[in-house]
């Protein structure tokens, strides 16, 4: 199984035995190659052909989400061009042409029709052909990034936020694996991003209920699906929220509590910071929640990973919406909390505009 067609593209893919079939690459009017690899090939056997090279391993954490955007754009270049186009990459002679190119083919198929197929729709046409394409777990998370992305066919190193938080969360990953706290420069602060306060809606805020001072708005928060329905025993006791800059010298003590754009000696000694412990409000230092970088469970069941979670018990949740269309997101926030809870001196004020008390 050299090399096959994908269904209604002239998009082959194939291992790297492809390449040493020259009658057939003439029969298929190959003239671009992708080639998926860190193996050196004869410049002789190429010299034909326009080549484009990823060097990436076959291995779950290896990115090559990075590259998809420029080999996207490489083989509609060769497709406009009146050519066909090869992707193969490297392997064992049973499963060449499994993993890796059938990630950059998917890439491609999803760029074509984002509106229309998935990761695994995509994956399913190419098994219609290529029966053993298999991208592995780690690679076809990415396609599933790449797909919310919008399948983007420019660079995604700078400017891509949802890009940055999967750098982060690597970062995270590997730092855990070690036994140790991530460097805090690796850290993604989402309220130095502008294009996370520009994303979602802002209309709730959690407040420190000591202080009233603002933590975090609705765009900060991690959503995540309870596993188990509502009730007193199994409603979510925290919200859980993205990294922020006020949480520095609680996640990384003893590091400056400016924007993470100014400079910073902490970070090389990753080891100084804890891996868990408590969440201190910027304006009282309150205790206000926990953190763990390996993660915790949330009350209701669910993992998050990393968690950094200010518990509803020390905290007030205000919003500006219509308290009747109650909570249809899945933020953690329970429909009872949409509104302020007053602290009792405070109760006997009449509420704001807009807003409820509980």
């Amino acid at each position: 199984m050299a090399m096959n067609q994908i269904r209604g593209h002239n998009i082959y893919i194939g291992g790297i035995l492809s390449l040493k079939n020259q009658a057939a690459l003439s029969r298929a009017n190959i003239t671009h190659i992708v080639s998926v690899l860190r193996l050196n090939q004869a410049d002789e056997l190429l010299a034909p052909f326009q080549r484009h090279v990823i060097e990436v391993d076959d291995v779950s954490d290896e990115d090559l989400l990075v590259h998809l955007p420029a080999a996207v754009r490489f083989i509609q270049s060769g497709l406009d061009a009146g050519g066909s186009v090869l992707v193969h990459c490297n392997a064992g002679s049973s499963a060449m042409g499994k993993s890796r190119s059938a990630t950059v083919c998917i890439a491609y198929l999803l760029s074509r029709q984002p509106a229309v197929l998935t990761p695994q729709s995509a994956l399913e046409i190419l098994r219609e052909s290529r029966p053993l394409c298999e991208p592995n777990e780690g690679f076809m998370e990415q396609l599933a990034l790449y797909h919310k992305m919008g399948c983007p066919e420019e660079d995604i190193t700078d400017n891509n936020h949802l890009y940055s938080r999967w750098l982060y969360h690597r970062e995270v990953q590997d730092s855990v694996a070690c036994g140790r706290a991530p460097d805090m420069q690796a850290v993604l602060f989402e309220d130095d991003s502008k294009a996370s306060q520009a994303s979602g809606a802002n209309n709730t805020e959690i407040k420190c209920r000591k202080c009233r001072r603002t933590l975090a708005t609705t765009s900060f928060v991690i959503p995540h699906e309870q596993k188990s329905k509502p009730s007193s025993t199994t409603e979510c006791a925290h919200v859980f929220l993205h990294p922020l800059t006020w949480m520095k010298p609680s996640l990384f003590p003893g590091s400056s509590s400016s924007t993470s754009s100014s400079p910073s000696v902490y970070g090389s000694h990753p080891a100084d910071a804890p891996l868990s412990g408590r969440l201190t409000c910027p304006g009282c230092s309150a205790n206000i929640g926990k953190f763990a970088w390996q993660g915790m469970q949330c009350s209701c069941g669910h993992w998050v990973v990393p968690a950094i979670g200010v518990a509803k018990a020390r905290v007030d949740v205000v919003t500006r919406v219509n308290l009747r269309e109650g909570n249809t997101n899945n933020t953690g926030l329970p429909p009872a909390s949409l509104g302020i809870r007053l602290p009792p001196g405070m109760r006997s004020h009449a509420p704001e505009s807009g807003r409820g008390s509980l």
